[in-house]
């Protein structure tokens, strides 16, 4: 089949190179021509696990090109793919300047049935919106379908690939039959494809991401309360994912979500529900949690240091806002740095993928080091902020001969409290005992 993909973001470029792996023939469309150009050379704009492999197999089979014209894109694609920013506005709301504004210009140019497929993120309506946009212009007939993603950042190509599910909002069978032939290979071991209306697939990205994002947010709700009454949280944690009503996953406790997703998705869901005049009062609550969250070592760090943080070197482990991702969006690691910077700390930082980011954000007010060890030299204490699985298995002994004292504080429960405490170090983690 022939793809348009507009737009090469995260979920653009991933949705594209993956459909061209199954091939099918795929224009990706960006006004960046620089991007662009990298692109072309075989250039990989992002880091994302294995993403590499199949974005230079498919350009040598000529199943993936890259354009600045949007005109060459709609000409080619029978459906057009758009992901594109749905950027948080300042009231929470998701911006949709982007999406229509492209839009408009498909009702312009296109001149024979397409299926215009919304990939991004958004609100509920938005579906009708940019059926109304396009049909202004529209001189043919054409589709809108809403297929939203559920890609995780460092898992994105299995996801793609292996779907658990793929949902389609669609009332038209014409263009329900394309996305249904079109997600055949991804789907061979029965995964559903789940049709529904165009309402309904919108809310669903919403839903679930708000609703992982309130489990994760409750666990650290949990665990707090476990440092305060003397209890663990791995065991309750243990104990919780047992149930299979509930299950294990997002149990896992520490210094807040962050992303491109969660942050946005639950803000935006909050403020839709505002402008229908619900109260999501569940969503409030975990903004709350969350925010407090991300800090929650810092009152930790600074008792340690009994207040004073002024020329203490600190070591952060771990940039980007979880493992397998270069993505620092709403990271607890910029949280934590910023307020160990204004206390008067000096910050040594390493992460495999997320400096260059960091380093745009931060400039030369940290130290960037080239490896993990690098960064303990000379520190009075290591913090770590994403569980990168390097960082698991480390050289203890190393460890304390380069920090100044062996201090560590884990925002991601990455070892044994027992363990630590055998090797001599003062540990502090999240909702279980501290070793002084």
């Amino acid at each position: 089949m022939k793809i348009a993909v507009i737009g090469t973001g995260y979920v653009g470029l991933v949705t594209g190179t993956c459909l061209a792996e199954t091939g099918n023939e795929v224009v990706c469309v960006d006004n960046n021509a620089e991007k662009v150009a990298k692109m072309k050379n075989g250039e990989v704009p992002i880091y994302e696990p294995h993403l590499d492999v199949l974005f230079e197999r498919n350009i040598k089979a000529n199943r993936l090109r890259f354009t600045t014209s949007l005109d060459e894109g709609l000409e080619h694609g029978d459906i057009i793919f758009l992901a594109l920013p749905t950027p948080e506005d300042e009231d929470g709301s998701a911006d949709l300047s982007y999406v229509l504004n492209v839009s408009e210009e498909i009702g312009k140019k296109i001149k024979d049935y397409r299926v215009i497929v919304d990939k991004s993120t958004v609100p509920v309506g938005t579906a009708e919106k940019v059926q109304a946009v396009i049909a202004k212009n529209a001189s043919c007939e054409f589709d809108v379908v809403s297929n939203p993603e559920f890609l995780r950042e460092g898992f994105a190509v299995d996801d793609f690939l292996k779907p658990e599910r793929i949902v389609v909002g669609s009332s038209s069978d014409r263009a329900t039959t394309l996305m249904k032939k079109l997600y055949a290979p991804f789907v061979r071991s029965g995964n559903p494809v789940i049709i529904m209306d165009e309402k309904s697939a919108e809310l669903t990205k919403y839903a679930a991401n708000s609703f992982l994002a309130a489990k994760i947010t409750f666990m650290n709700e949990i665990a707090n309360y476990c440092e305060k009454v003397g209890a663990d949280v791995d065991m309750v944690r243990v104990g919780m994912g047992t149930d299979s009503r509930i299950g294990k996953r997002f149990l896992f406790p520490g210094i807040g979500y962050g992303g491109s997703c969660f942050p946005k998705d639950v803000k935006a869901l909050q403020k839709a529900g505002k402008d229908a005049d619900h109260d999501f009062a569940i969503l409030d609550a975990v903004i709350k949690v969350n925010k407090k969250q991300k800090t929650i070592l810092i009152p930790k760090v600074a008792a340690h240091f009994e207040g004073n943080l002024k020329g203490k070197k600190i070591a952060i482990w771990g940039l980007a806002f979880k493992p397998e991702t270069d993505d620092i969006r709403e990271a607890p690691s910029i949280d934590i740095m910023k307020s160990l910077l204004d206390k008067g700390a000096d910050l040594s930082v390493f992460d495999p993928e997320a400096m260059p980011n960091i380093k745009k954000q931060f400039g030369d007010s940290l130290t960037y080091c080239n490896a993990m060890y690098d960064a303990l030299e000379g520190a009075d204490a290591l913090v770590i902020c994403t569980e990168w699985s390097i960082f698991r298995a480390p050289d203890f002994t190393r460890m304390k001969q380069l920090l100044k004292q062996p201090t560590i504080f884990d925002g991601r429960n990455l070892y044994n409290v027992d363990d630590l405490d055998a090797e001599g170090f003062a540990y502090v983690s999240i909702g279980r005992k501290e070793v002084k």
